[in-house]
């Protein structure tokens, strides 16, 4: 267990993930309070690569659980095996036809095969999905649910009994209680509206677009072989990017691949020609790419309209001039 805030910041840190206090505060008291914890942001801002560093700092299993549209029970869940059911009846054929041989009637039958149906519904033919695999385990585990926004409302409602007393109701088995209560994240991009009864349970926190500065210092981090100039230049230019009205901003993610892109290309500065030549890995829209390479050659950038899109990032950078030399 944590004894501060900063202990959480420390272990993050040993997997190179640079967590803010907000951060770090959020994943102490979850671990202090024995909560789930909801982060919500943009897509490639390190929600999902909490989880992971989170697990893997604690040695601890990340058990995920990949949302989306028509996810249900069973696949969250279990299922039985029903295969292994019906090869297990033809092995014990002959044994079925000994107890059932003298049976008079056909309800007599049913009878004595229905005394021995815990048999074929027990954990042996029980096929553990990721929910019941966190909540069986052994060890203590990090139970990663991503993307709980691309669910249904109806799994979403599914998920309260997890959340809220971990544990879950297999109707052939009963109430299966965790052994061990897991730490557990949930992650969210905001494309639906989730529910008060999901978020009443958890500790809630926004992960957003890191400021110029911090996010500077993940690219020297993660991609340590790039010039310190270069690394500026190109972190000062998706800080500018970020900035425009565009239909999907540059993520984290991406700062970090263009970074390794720049590296292996042997740059030496951010120049036109390799800024027309990459961008498109920042930017994964054509008309994002025509409306940057735009708003680039006209000198200041494109100011944001307001709106949702046009919003500036929290702590984000608009660059002033070329970024480059001709």
């Amino acid at each position: 267990m944590l004894n501060s805030i900063s202990d959480a910041r420390d272990i993050l840190a040993t997997q190179q993930y640079i967590a803010s206090d907000e951060i770090s505060t959020a994943m102490f008291l979850a671990d202090r309070l024995g909560k789930p914890l909801l982060a919500e942001g943009p897509a490639g801002v390190g929600k999902t690569e909490l989880a992971k560093s989170w697990a893997a700092a604690t040695g601890r299993e990340l058990i995920r659980l990949q949302c989306y549209e028509g996810l249900d029970e069973t696949k969250a869940l279990y299922e039985w095996e029903y295969a292994k059911q019906l090869l297990y009846t033809q092995l014990l054929r002959e044994k079925l036809s000994d107890m059932l041989g003298d049976a008079k009637t056909l309800r007599e039958a049913a009878d004595r095969l229905s005394n021995e149906e815990d048999v074929f519904f027990s954990e042996r033919f029980l096929l553990p999905r990721p929910l019941l695999q966190a909540i069986t385990s052994e060890q203590p585990v990090v139970l990663l649910i991503d993307e709980i926004d691309r669910a249904d409302a109806e799994f979403e409602a599914f998920l309260l009994e997890v959340l809220s007393d971990f544990q879950v109701s297999v109707p052939e088995l009963g109430t299966l209680k965790a052994k061990h209560h897991p730490t557990v994240l949930l992650t969210s991009n905001n494309t639906r509206e989730l529910s008060e009864a999901l978020k009443r349970r958890c500790l809630y926190i926004h992960i957003d677009y890191p400021d110029l500065e911090a996010e500077l210092r993940v690219v020297q981090l993660k991609v340590p072989g790039l010039a310190p100039k270069l690394a500026r230049q190109a972190v000062e230019m998706v800080q500018r990017l970020r900035g425009m009205d565009l239909k999907k901003h540059p993520s984290v993610s991406e700062t970090l691949d263009w970074a390794r892109a720049l590296l292996e290309l042997n740059s030496r500065q951010l120049d036109k020609q390799t800024l027309d030549t990459t961008l498109s890995v920042l930017l994964k829209y054509e008309s994002d790419i025509q409306r940057a390479r735009r708003a680039l050659q006209g000198g200041a950038g494109e100011r944001p309209e307001r709106g949702e899109r046009g919003d500036r990032p929290r702590g984000g950078y608009r660059g002033s001039g070329s970024e480059w030399n001709n």
